[in-house]
């Protein structure tokens, strides 16, 4: 399991206006890919610039290892595999785990679980948000967290096309 990478890492530091850097990790739906996917996704944000030990890391990782366990142990019958897309730019941390479930779970407080409400208030604490939504392939729901940045003021409007769904349409 390697990740693809589609932008030099160095330009994410610009943190301009468009998607500058995004990794996509395609992971068999088995609870081994949880570990694998948060220690390559710990890599990323090291890579980044945005050090283990912080409150923001932290909060990531939690987030794509609840994402990728909720694919494994609610869609592994439906999915062979999931997609994991990690992107930064316009001043946000963005992680997309896209299964082929087509099952949409509702987000609702008292409807969610533990894993979900958690994965909730991870991202609102660090500005963020939490969405479902169709697969971007016709097959399927991604599940796509935003983080914004640490340091960034003002991380300023998604650019035009840079809806999760398109970020993983793009990778592939």
């Amino acid at each position: 399991m390697r990740w693809r990478r589609t932008r030099r890492p160095a330009a994410a530091r610009e943190h301009g206006s468009a998607p500058v850097w995004r990794r996509l990790l395609t992971v068999p739906t088995a609870p081994e890919a949880v570990r694998q996917v948060r220690l390559d996704t710990s890599d990323a944000l090291t890579e980044y610039g945005i050090g283990r030990d912080t409150a923001f890391a932290g909060a990531v990782l939690l987030v794509v290892s609840e994402l990728v366990a909720n694919a494994v142990r609610h869609a592994g019958d439906r999915s062979p595999t999931v997609d994991v897309t990690v992107a930064v730019g316009a001043g946000q941390f963005v992680v997309g785990v896209v299964d082929q479930d087509p099952r949409l779970p509702d987000l609702s407080p008292e409807a969610s679980g533990d894993g979900l409400r958690t994965v909730t208030d991870l991202t609102a604490a660090h500005g963020g948000t939490l969405r479902v939504e169709p697969a971007p392939h016709g097959r399927g729901k991604a599940m796509v967290a935003r983080f914004r940045i640490p340091g960034v003021s003002r991380p300023g409007p998604s650019p035009a096309g840079t809806s999760p769904d398109v970020l993983v349409r793009r990778t592939r």
